[in-house]
């Protein structure tokens, strides 16, 4: 009977992951199609940005037409759309307005150093989330609380490129601790990605305070202190557990603006990632580049919030009778 139970509670947790893959799935199409749309869309005839953008002046029509016909601009949207896809999921992203080179290439000589600062800043915001949210929880309505509170409600009104600029202004500048000019290593790592987990953690922290203190005022918590269960225990066996679901698709929604806020950072600390790169970009519309970028930015939320269900059906086995 057991074991008949185990197999029907497995059944489950497939039939709802594969619900999970295919709605993630359907997403990331329809993410593309919009991103796709950029180019199409955009203001201006693209054949003749692109042959600006080789150096070609006093165009004539008969050489913008042959740029279409060489881009495949006269093709139906349909097919313009298939074979840019088709592209994509063979890793060719289209080729930079304005250097000529592959995007995809340049993009990967970029990528390392932008997941560098990315992957540093979210360690240091769950971090810096946890141990704020159970010392705020811990210490209701006094000073640590308080002073965590003030913390997050500043973190939460502030855009993190003030917290950057205060950082470059004091601590890099006023006090020497980093570069001005960033090298792709750990240590110079370091002050951009606490900026961006101090500033993202402010929200999390808020959040994952209320979860907590909701659990700790529920009725297991009440049986866990009847049993002589200390508070601690209770914050950290009970509370923290039962809290962790919402913080965790928190986490899964904030990745694409994680990603999407990166570029200004790396931006104000000459990080040599992929920030300045769109940057340019945009000043210059490669709309290639702006496709890429968005792409990573949208398939990255994709991923992250289907990893976030799919622990979510694991940690709570009543979200799998629930539809997707």
């Amino acid at each position: 009977m057991t074991a008949r139970f185990t197999g029907i509670q497995r059944g489950g947790l497939l039939v709802a992951a594969l619900l999970r893959i295919g709605q993630a799935l359907l997403t990331a199409l329809a993410a593309s199609v919009i991103v796709w749309a950029l180019l199409p869309l955009a203001p201006g005839d693209v054949a003749r940005r692109v042959l600006l953008a080789r150096g070609m002046q006093d165009l004539t029509p008969a050489e913008i037409e042959s740029a279409r016909e060489e881009l495949g601009l006269n093709d139906p949207l349909t097919i313009q759309f298939l074979n840019w896809l088709g592209g994509v999921l063979q890793g060719d992203l289209g080729q930079s307005f304005t250097s000529q080179a592959p995007v995809a290439r340049e993009i990967m000589e970029r990528l390392p150093a932008t997941v560098m600062l990315l992957g540093l800043a979210l360690a240091f915001s769950i971090a810096l989330s946890l141990v704020f949210a159970l010392i705020a929880t811990a210490c209701r309505d006094r000073w640590p609380d308080r002073a965590i509170r003030l913390y997050t409600q500043i973190g939460a009104a502030l855009p993190t490129f003030v917290f950057a600029l205060l950082a470059l202004t004091f601590l890099v500048v006023g006090f020497q601790l980093g570069r001005v000019l960033a090298d792709p290593s750990w240590s110079a790592a370091l002050i951009p990605a606490f900026i961006i987990g101090l500033d993202r953690a402010a929200s999390w922290t808020q959040l994952l305070r209320a979860g907590l203190l909701e659990a700790m005022a529920s009725g297991y918590a009440e049986v866990a202190r009847a049993r002589g269960a200390s508070e601690r225990r209770i914050l950290l066996r009970h509370a923290l557990p039962n809290a962790l679901l919402p913080f965790l698709t928190a986490i899964g929604v904030s990745i694409g603006a994680l990603i999407g806020g990166v570029p200004l950072i790396e931006a104000i600390f000459t990080w040599p990632g992929l920030g300045a790169y769109l940057l340019e970009a945009l000043s210059s519309r490669n709309y290639p580049v702006i496709q890429a970028y968005v792409l990573i930015t949208a398939l990255s939320y994709v991923t992250a919030a289907l990893l976030i269900d799919l622990a979510a059906l694991v940690l709570d086995p009543r979200l799998r009778d629930r539809p997707a």
